[in-house]
């Protein structure tokens, strides 16, 4: 299946999403597959959580526009869900809800002198990250930061 096909399925189903305040975060056709899987996934505009009535509200609408847009001549398995939990942090939800919880933070080299610190997730403001590490309170301007994710298992 080509990538236009894909492009164009994107398109309208991003115009239906945005009826019911949702947004497609990606669309996956699994074509190695008999019948092919075209697996969906959404979010809120708003940041909510989606939840499985979202799914399910969804699922007629979307798979309505796919047989009516008659670019698919196959029989196919339509998979609509959230995108899950990430592991990056990036809203004041995600900051506030995981405080205390042991975080990576990727640094920027041009200005730090490491590029990773590991520890505790302590602080937020609008200038800075502060960070537990071992008991001590380390505070790292935002222009030093790349990236702020929970920790792994396997970190």
């Amino acid at each position: 299946m080509d990538k236009e096909v894909k492009k164009k399925l994107e398109i309208l189903l991003q115009e239906i999403a945005g009826q019911f305040d949702f947004e497609v975060y990606s669309l996956n056709l699994l074509t190695n597959q008999n019948p092919i899987i075209i697996q969906i996934i959404i979010k809120k505009i708003n940041e909510e959580d989606i939840t499985l009535d979202d799914c399910s509200r969804f699922n007629n609408p979307a798979s309505a526009v796919i047989e009516n847009s008659n670019l698919l001549n196959c029989s196919y398995v339509l998979e609509i869900s959230s995108q899950g939990v990430s592991d990056e942090l990036t809203s004041e939800r995600d900051f506030k809800t995981f405080k205390g919880f042991p975080v990576n933070v990727e640094l920027n080299q041009k200005k730090s002198q490491k590029k990773f610190l590991n520890g505790l997730l302590y602080e937020k403001s609008k200038d800075f990250l502060a960070i537990n590490i071992k008991g001590r309170i380390k505070k790292i301007p935002f222009n030093e930061v790349l990236k702020i994710s929970l920790c792994t298992r396997k970190d």
